[in-house]
C-alpha cells in the first residue's frame, strides 16, 4: 500500500490512513506500507534549492522552523503514549538537526550538485515514514520503519532520476522484507529514495513513491499493488474539464502506460515498469472512499469493455517548435544530433514529426523549456543545418487512448470529424503502430472544447 503525502499532512487525514491499514491487517493481509513527504514538503524544499545563493541566515531559520512545526505538531496530536512520543520527537529533532547542517554547508558554499539536492529531498520521507510507523504502534500493531537504502533499493548514480538495478534489488528487497512479514511486522518505507553503490542517497524521480511501491512488490512477489490517493481511479477524462466523467473500472499495463504519461497524475509514469512482466496488478484507490474499488491495471484485462477508446487525456502548458532547412533533407543523422543536444540541456521531447520530405521537424515541449530549447538550437544549428525556426506557444496535446483502437477502421475519421465539426484546427498528429494512442496538437483555447466532444462521440455514446 502506497499513501501520498496530500493522505498524511493532519491528523483527521493520518488517522484515516491507519485505519485503512488496521481493516486490512485485520483481516490477516500483508501488508507493506510505502509513504511519501507530507504534501508540500519537497516542493518547499526544491524552491528552497533553486534559491540557495540568495537566501540569508534568517530565511533558513524561517523554512527550519516551519518544517519542525508542520511534523511535531502532527506527532503532538496522533501519539498519545509519552514513551512513545518523547522516542519519536528525539528522533524527529535528529533528523531535524541533520537537515539543517547540511542546509546551512550547502549555503555557505551556495551550490546545490544533484547528488545534495537529492540527499535534502530524502528528509521528507525520512520524517514522515516514522511517524506513520509509531501511530501504527499507537494501535498495537507492531511496525517497523525503513528508508530505501535500509529496505535494499540499490541505483544507479543518475541523481534526480536514478534507475533501480533490480536484480540486486530484488534479492536485498527479499532479504530485508520477507522474515518481517513472517512475525507479522509492517514495515514502512520510504517512498521516492534508494541508494547507489557507494551507498549515497538518490531519488528516482517526483511522484516516485508509486515506483518504489512496484519495485517492493516485484522483490518480494506480491499479489497487488495499492496506489492510494484522493480519486477513485483513472478517469475517461478530467474530470475539470469533463464533468460527467467515468472510473475506469479496468485497464491493461500498456493502456495505464500511455494514461500516465499523457497527463494523468495518478501514478509515477514508470512505476508499472517493475510489475509488466509479471501477475501482480495494480489498483488505483480512493482513501476517502474506501469502499469503490478503484481501478485495476493488470496484464490482462478480464472485463469486457465495449468502448473503442477508454479515455480521452490533455497536456496543456506545452509548446510547439518547428525546425526547417535545406540542410536537413537526406543527411542521415541530422534528427539525432538535434535531439541529442537538447537532450543535453534537459529538454524533454514529448512529440515528433518530420514530413517526408526531410525538410522540416516538429517537436513538442514543456512551455518552461521552450527558451532553452530554442537557445540551444539557434547556438549549435541556426544558420548551418536549419535555417528557420518557429515557435506555436500555448498549444494541448490531446491524446484519444484505448487499446480497443487497435485494428478498428474509422477512428481517425472519427476524431478528426467531430472536432472539425467544432471549427478546431488540428495542427500536428501522431500515432504508434500500437494503435493505443492517437496524439494531436490544437491551440490551447480550444482544448477544452474538444476533450468534451471527443469524450461525448466514444465514451458518452448514446
Amino acid at each position: 500500500m502506497k499513501f501520498g503525502g496530500s493522505l498524511l499532512d493532519n491528523e483527521k487525514k493520518l488517522l484515516n490512513v491507519i485505519n485503512i491499514i488496521n481493516t486490512y491487517y485485520s483481516l490477516e493481509y500483508e501488508i507493506v506500507v510505502v509513504v511519501s513527504a507530507l504534501y508540500g514538503i519537497t516542493d518547499k524544499i526544491s524552491a528552497l534549492c533553486d534559491e540557495i545563493k540568495q537566501i540569508n541566515r534568517n530565511s533558513l531559520n524561517l523554512f527550519l522552523k516551519n518544517m519542525e512545526n508542520v511534523h511535531i505538531n502532527l506527532v503532538e496530536k496522533v501519539i498519545h503514549d509519552k514513551k512513545d512520543k518523547h522516542t519519536l520527537l528525539h528522533l524527529l529533532k535528529d533528523l531535524l538537526n541533520e537537515f539543517r547542517d547540511v542546509l546551512l554547508g550547502i549555503s555557505i558554499l551556495g551550490d546545490v550538485t544533484p547528488k545534495s539536492r537529492d540527499y535534502l529531498f530524502s528528509f521528507g520521507e525520512r520524517l514522515s515514514t516514522p511517524i506513520v510507523s509509531f501511530a501504527l504502534k499507537s494501535i498495537g500493531i507492531n511496525s517497523i520503519f525503513l528508508n530505501g537504502k535500509e529496505v535494499g533499493i540499490l541505483t544507479d548514480s543518475n541523481y534526480g532520476d536514478a534507475k533501480p538495478l533490480m536484480n540486486t534489488t530484488k534479492l536485498r528487497v527479499h532479504h530485508k522484507i520477507e522474515p518481517l512479514l513472517k512475525q507479522n511486522i509492517i514495515p514502512v518505507v520510504t517512498g521516492f529514495i534508494g541508494c547507489d553503490q557507494n551507498g549515497d542517497t538518490t531519488t528516482i524521480g517526483r511522484g516516485g513513491s508509486d515506483y518504489s511501491a512496484t519495485i517492493i512488490a516485484a522483490s518480494i512477489n506480491a499479489n497487488e499493488v495499492w496506489l492510494w490517493g484522493d480519486v477513485n481511479g483513472l478517469m475517461t477524462a478530467d474530470t475539470k474539464i469533463v464533468k460527467n466523467a467515468l472510473v475506469l473500472e479496468e485497464v491493461s499495463f500498456s493502456e495505464a502506460l500511455e494514461l500516465s504519461m499523457f497527463g494523468s497524475k495518478y501514478m509515477h509514469p514508470r512505476a508499472l515498469e517493475p510489475v509488466m512482466d509479471s501477475k501482480i496488478s495494480v489498483r488505483i484507490r480512493n482513501a476517502n472512499n474506501i469502499d469503490h474499488p478503484g481501478t485495476l491495471i493488470t496484464q490482462m484485462p478480464t472485463l469486457t469493455y465495449n468502448k473503442t477508446v477508454k479515455s480521452i487525456t490533455v497536456i496543456r502548458n506545452t509548446a510547439l517548435i518547428d525546425v526547417s532547412g535545406g540542410g536537413l533533407i537526406g543527411s542521415p543523422g541530422t534528427a539525432a544530433k538535434i535531439f541529442d543536444a537538447l537532450a543535453k540541456h534537459q529538454v524533454n521531447i514529448m512529440m515528433i514529426s518530420q514530413t517526408p520530405s526531410e525538410s522540416s521537424i516538429t517537436i513538442v515541449v514543456k512551455k518552461e523549456d521552450v527558451d532553452k530549447a530554442i537557445r540551444t538550437l539557434e547556438l549549435n544549428f541556426l544558420g548551418k543545418l536549419i535555417k528557420r525556426i518557429d515557435v506555436s506557444e500555448n498549444v494541448a496535446v490531446i491524446a484519444v487512448v484505448g487499446s480497443g483502437m487497435r485494428g478498428i477502421k474509422g477512428v481517425a475519421a472519427k476524431t478528426f470529424g467531430a472536432v472539425a465539426k467544432r471549427d478546431i484546427n488540428v495542427i500536428m498528429i501522431t500515432q504508434g503502430s500500437s494503435e493505443l494512442n492517437l496524439a494531436f496538437v490544437i491551440d490551447d483555447k480550444n482544448c477544452e472544447e474538444a476533450v468534451n466532444v471527443l469524450h461525448q462521440e466514444f465514451i458518452n455514446v448514446k
